[in-house]
């Protein structure tokens, strides 16, 4: 009776890590971390993000290269699927920076759940404190200053969503001396929306507003 007990609680954690596997999307990156070189000389910066990231990665491979800096982004994901894999894509590989970029896929309830701005909020300030207590530095980006989501149509408050959360999270990092990247001072127009030009669907950027990402970046990480 015993073994039955053990064998039944061994499947049923192998599926837990299985399906955890699957919902954080933890085999994207496995190789590739695997393969990097132990850190040698100067700080291994780990960009995290959603689509935006990815996307970055992919398009502008120069910028990444140059600097030094590992994309980590996986397109559709929320800040829950993040925080699931923080340990393994940025603890793990022995990043010495990490910068967050996260939450519109919140605001657009990719997973089917209704959006929570605290819970978003929540994983974002999670995601800070497992890097402090890992000795990472820790970088908040504020999410784009987006206005419509193409692909959920019935979330008409898209801005207001973006603002509130932005506006907590850049609180947070004041009171706690963390770096916040507020993308929307070099991508926003007077109405703080992203411009016509700089964006394909006021979500993605278009190669002209991740140039000016990333002399921003740039900039705030000295």
């Amino acid at each position: 009776m015993k073994k039955l007990v053990l064998v039944l609680a061994l499947m049923l954690s192998l599926g837990a890590m299985a399906s955890a596997q699957r919902f954080a999307h933890l085999n994207r990156y496995a190789a590739a971390n695997a393969a990097l070189p132990k850190v040698c000389c100067g700080p291994r910066v780990v960009l995290m993000g959603d689509s935006i990231t990815d996307v970055w990665a992919e398009r502008r491979p120069g910028f990444f290269e140059e600097n030094g800096f590992i994309g980590r982004g996986i397109s559709g994901e929320e800040t829950s699927q993040m925080l699931l894999r923080f340990c393994q894509d940025v603890i793990d590989i022995d990043a010495s920076v990490v910068v967050i970029l996260a939450g519109i896929n919140d605001i657009a309830y990719n997973l089917g759940d209704p959006y929570i701005e605290d819970l978003t909020y929540s994983n974002i300030i999670s995601m800070v404190e497992l890097s402090w207590a890992n000795g990472i530095r820790p970088v908040v980006c504020g999410v784009l200053p987006s206005y419509n989501l193409r692909w959920r149509k019935e979330v008409t408050d898209v801005f207001e969503k973006v603002c509130s959360l932005n506006a907590r999270l850049k609180a947070f990092c004041t009171r706690h001396g963390v770096t916040y990247i507020d993308y929307g001072t070099v991508l926003a127009g007077e109405d703080g929306k992203i411009k016509e030009g700089l964006s394909e669907d006021t979500v993605h950027p278009t190669e002209a507003g991740y140039v000016l990402m990333e002399r921003y970046l740039l900039e705030n990480l000295k």
